[in-house]
C-alpha cells in the first residue's frame, strides 16, 4: 500500500541570528490510509513543525514530503493552498470560526474557496453538520454555542471537503475533560468510518486514544508503535526545550 503521508529525511532549520535551530532533525516516517496516528511530544519537540509540514503550511529545509504519492516538498504557495483545500481537513484547538458568520456559513467557507457553487456548498455543509449532530444549529452564530459544539462545527468544516486526511491540532486543548472525551470519541467514530486521522498533542493520555503513536523529541522520532502509554510515555529526552516549534 502506498503511504498517504511519507517523510523522507526531513529537516527543518530556522536561523536565529548566527545560530541554527533544528526543529526537525532528519525525520522519516510513513502514515497509511485509514490509520489513526497521534504525533506526541512536549513543547519544543518538533511536533508542531511536523504538523505544519504535513498540513502544507510550511515546507522542509531539506528532504522530501510525499502526500498521497506526490512530492509536495518544494511546491509554491498557490500549489500548497490547492493541496490544503482539496486533501486536508483541519481541526484546531481554538476552533478558528468566524464570529460574524453563522454555523453553516463557517462550514461552507472552504467549499467557497474550492470553487463549488452555492447549492453544492449548502448541501455539503448541511450533510457535514448532520454528521456531527448540529444541523439544528445551522443558523446560529458561534457565540451561541458551547465550546464542545464549536469544536464539532470545526470538525464539520474539516469533513465538508471530503479530505484525504483530518489533521487535528490539540483538538481538546480548550475543552473541559468531559467535552474533550466526547470530541475524541467522535474522532474515533470518524476513524471507524474509514477516515485517516492525524492527531497532534502534548498529552500522552490523549495520544493513547489513537491506534499508533509517533513520539518526537529534539526533532527526532524516538518511538513509533502501538498506542501503549506505558511504552511510549517513558521515552523522553532530557534536552526538550520550552518553546513550541
Amino acid at each position: 500500500m502506498t503511504p498517504l503521508i511519507e517523510f523522507r529525511q526531513i529537516y527543518k532549520i530556522y536561523k536565529m541570528g548566527e545560530n541554527e535551530v533544528h526543529a526537525i532533525d532528519g525525520i522519516s516516517m510513513k502514515i497509511f490510509p485509514g490509520e489513526f496516528v497521534a504525533i506526541v511530544g512536549p513543547s519544543g519537540s518538533g511536533k508542531s513543525t511536523c504538523m505544519n509540514i504535513i498540513g502544507c503550511l510550511d515546507v522542509p529545509t531539506s528532504g522530501s514530503y510525499f502526500l498521497d504519492g506526490k512530492d509536495v516538498s518544494h511546491m509554491n504557495d498557490n500549489e500548497l493552498a490547492e493541496i490544503r483545500n482539496k486533501k486536508l481537513g483541519f481541526i484546531f484547538q481554538q476552533y478558528n470560526l468566524i464570529p460574524k458568520l453563522n454555523v453553516q456559513q463557517n462550514v461552507e467557507l472552504p467549499l467557497l474557496y474550492a470553487g463549488l457553487n452555492e447549492k453544492e456548498q449548502a448541501t455539503r455543509a448541511r450533510e457535514s453538520l448532520n454528521r456531527v449532530g448540529l444541523l439544528d444549529k445551522a443558523k446560529n452564530l458561534p457565540s451561541q454555542l458551547s465550546g464542545g459544539q464549536q469544536q464539532r462545527v470545526s470538525i464539520a468544516r474539516a469533513l465538508a471537503g471530503n479530505p484525504s486526511i483530518i489533521l487535528a491540532d490539540e483538538p481538546t486543548g480548550a475543552l473541559d475533560s468531559k467535552t474533550g472525551k466526547d470530541v475524541l470519541n467522535f474522532l474515533k467514530k470518524l476513524h471507524k468510518e474509514g477516515n485517516t486521522i492525524v492527531l497532534i498533542t502534548h498529552d500522552n493520555t490523549i495520544a493513547a486514544q489513537a491506534e499508533r503513536v509517533i513520539r518526537v523529541s529534539d526533532g527526532q522520532v524516538v518511538y513509533d508503535g502501538e498506542a501503549d502509554i506505558h511504552k511510549f510515555a517513558s521515552i523522553i529526552h532530557a534536552g526538550d526545550t520550552e518553546v513550541d516549534i
